[in-house]
């Protein structure tokens, strides 16, 4: 439950009051974080993404979106998804109904994303990317 108390507090942090953010630290891809709607249960949705480019065409390396929950005592963000267009890859927690319901859980995926994840917010940690040293860019 920490764990994605976390992520919600740094994903939220970026953004601010914000909709699209761009960092950059010298040295390394761009990170991109976007407000980008609801959930079919009402909840805010939020992607991080790095973007690389091939042959023109921006691609996502990697893009997670996660669903903030307005829990009791903190909001948390649970992990969704996980992108990498370079390897072909899309990896969903959940199975959705026609109204955008979830009808089925992935566990094991769940958990891994979990695992990914902090890893990952770790690595912007060390890398500079949420600390004062990188540059904030609002998209809109």
């Amino acid at each position: 439950m920490k764990t994605y108390q976390h992520f919600a507090t740094v994903l939220t942090g970026l953004l601010g009051t914000d909709t699209a953010v761009r960092l950059t630290v010298p040295g390394f891809m761009p990170l991109s974080v976007e407000d980008i709607g609801q959930s079919g249960d009402g909840n805010r949705l939020i992607s991080i993404c790095h973007y690389g480019e091939q042959n023109g065409d921006l691609m996502r390396d990697p893009d997670m979106v996660f669903e903030i929950h307005a829990w009791a005592d903190a909001p948390a963000a649970e992990p969704l998804s996980f992108r990498n267009d370079y390897m072909g890859l899309l990896q969903e927690v959940y199975r959705y109904d026609d109204d955008g319901k979830k009808t089925a859980v992935n566990p094991k995926l769940k958990q891994e994303l979990k695992s990914f994840a902090k890893t990952w917010f770790q690595n912007l940690k060390e890398q500079g990317f949420l600390g004062d040293s990188a540059t904030r860019e609002v998209l809109s």
